[in-house]
């Protein structure tokens, strides 16, 4: 016999808020999804097994051992919601100082024989000046999209 090592046994007024919000559907998809999972793995109703849960619901068993755990450990409210990251997935190329770089030399006179900056030459000055260890192209035209600084020196719209 599989012995489950976060079991989830719900009181009457939690499995009555489970139901409601199943019932309405007014509520993000996996919200909803996590609710059915709470229901159906209640040692007390149902006792479903995460393979079948994760079949039914079509997650994978890890989302429905995860959703158990974190109602066992952290409540009802933590396992409804997405599991929060700690960090952000990547640290930040551009920092507001790097930033501000950015904007001061895309906002200067091209290079000499060049009618304009190109993004390309943007993230090369950048790596040249020491500002960022490395820079694609794309990193760069994010930023600057973010502000009003136009390379064609026209402003279009």
């Amino acid at each position: 016999m599989d012995m489950k090592k976060y079991v989830v046994r719900l009181t009457d007024g939690e499995r009555e808020h489970l139901e409601g919000l199943v019932r309405t559907g007014k509520a993000a998809v996996y919200k909803i999804k996590h609710a059915h999972i709470l229901l159906q793995s209640d040692a007390d109703g149902p006792g479903w097994k995460d393979e079948r849960v994760a079949e039914v619901f079509r997650c994978h068993t890890n989302t429905a051992r995860n959703v158990r755990q974190r109602f066992v450990e952290d409540g009802m409210e933590a396992a409804l919601e997405r599991k929060k990251r700690p960090l952000p997935a990547r640290e930040r190329i551009l920092d507001g100082k790097a930033e501000a770089h950015l904007i001061a030399l895309a906002c200067s006179d091209a290079p000499k024989g060049r009618v304009r900056w190109t993004l390309s030459l943007l993230a090369d000055k950048l790596v040249e000046l020491n500002v960022v260890d490395s820079i694609s192209y794309r990193t760069v035209q994010r930023a600057l999209k973010k502000t009003d600084c136009v390379l064609t020196g026209v402003r279009v719209g």
